[in-house]
């Protein structure tokens, strides 16, 4: 059973459609209690990180998730819920991420360039189990105006190119997290939960 965390931000709803038609059984968790029996967490967001910091810290989740990170357990954040994955973000400065991989999120600044970034873009990818089956250089759908700098390079499993590099996912032995939405990424996105879901 994998748990999709409800923290009232977050496209559930295809997020849960998504990981079903891969052939996962989806738990909705709003509550801390709720992740008992679960495989998995999925951790989606949509929105400001702040919001998303804030409403993880009002449902009592923030303390169980950074529990479940440090036991190493198999986990995929999604946008704003890879983002909260680090210590903080320049969008919000004094809301506190999760804290697991050492970095700081903050926004693209190459002038010129259209913010958010919008649509489809290529990842250069590195080992880890979620590209598996994929092509070299394909296509994922982001929608974002920020993004984590990890500190640590060698966690940093795929990068992508909007007017500069920067890093579209990481993977740290079962904990994963994408910039882009894989429930919007057509063949390739499922593709990758698929991949999720068979490495747990």
């Amino acid at each position: 059973m994998i748990a999709l965390i409800d923290y009232g931000s977050g496209n559930l709803r295809s997020v849960e459609k998504a990981l079903q038609k891969v052939g996962a059984e989806v738990k909705l968790v709003a509550q801390p209690d709720d992740l008992a029996g679960a495989k998995a967490v999925v951790l989606p967001g949509v929105g400001a990180f702040g919001d998303c910091a804030k409403n993880l810290r009002s449902r009592g989740l923030r303390e169980p998730l950074q529990a479940w990170l440090q036991h190493g357990k198999p986990f995929l954040g999604i946008c704003v819920g890879y983002q909260l994955l680090f210590e903080g973000s320049e969008e919000n400065p004094g809301e506190a991420g999760l804290g697991f991989f050492a970095g700081s999120v903050r926004k693209f600044s190459t002038p010129d360039m259209k913010i958010p970034q919008i649509g489809w873009n290529t990842l250069e990818q590195s080992p880890s189990p979620l590209w598996k089956g994929l092509s070299q250089q394909p296509y994922v759908f982001f929608v974002h105006s920020f993004f984590p700098a990890p500190e640590d390079s060698t966690i940093v499993s795929a990068t992508s190119d909007y007017g500069e590099t920067f890093a579209a996912a990481v993977s740290q032995g079962a904990v994963h997290g994408v910039q882009f939405h894989p429930e919007k990424s057509q063949a390739n996105g499922l593709r990758i939960l698929q991949n999720f879901v068979h490495s747990i």
